[in-house]
């Protein structure tokens, strides 16, 4: 196109490029995508972007008005970002690890031993309860788990590291791990709330 037509432009750059964002929300509206404030954002300064782009390579020639040939362009490249979004968020998704996994080199201990963390479930429950009803709660608690998860929550008590009760209880990491989810899972901890 003739670089001094910018006359083509006008309408999409003015009212504050009211005629390109229309065009783009259209756009997205067909791809059914949630989209947040911050995307709608990056959205528009894509479409900016290929506006430029377009007018740069359109020519009158091909039989198609300046504003098909925009949309077009709009769309492939909406397309291809949000493909762009979606392969981004599966890459990250797949170094996703669980806490209670065991750590990569078979060590002797999980992810979750490793986060260091000032919350201890029962001293919150000493701070929120009177002493009786603690005890009845804990009682009760200590009452749903089974022996092993009894000795494993008393070791623990006492300061052994994961490593140290699975040898002594001679039990393998994914038995331990297990125990340990039952044990803090919401259904036996919230008796202690």
């Amino acid at each position: 196109m003739n670089s001094n037509n910018f006359a083509v432009l006008e309408p999409y750059c003015e009212n504050d490029m009211y005629k390109l964002k229309r065009m783009s929300r259209s756009i997205f509206m067909k791809f059914n995508e949630p989209l947040t404030n911050a995307d709608y954002d990056d959205f528009y300064s894509v479409a900016n972007l290929v506006l430029w782009q377009a007018y740069n390579s359109y020519d009158p020639d091909m039989g198609v008005k300046f504003e098909g040939f925009l949309h077009s362009c709009l769309s492939k490249k909406f397309k291809t970002e949000l493909e762009y979004r979606h392969r981004q968020k599966r890459i990250l998704n797949q170094f996703a690890v669980s806490l209670d996994a065991a750590s990569e080199n078979d060590e002797e201990y999980s992810l979750m031993d490793c986060v260091a963390s000032d919350f201890d479930t029962f001293e919150e429950v000493v701070r929120r309860q009177e002493k009786d009803q603690f005890q009845d709660k804990v009682q009760t608690y200590v009452s749903r788990l089974s022996k092993q998860q009894i000795r494993i929550l008393n070791m623990l008590m006492d300061g052994y590291k994961s490593g140290e009760i699975r040898q002594i209880l001679k039990i393998s990491s994914t038995e331990y791990t297990e125990n340990l989810r039952i044990m803090r899972s919401y259904e036996n901890v919230k008796i202690l709330f």
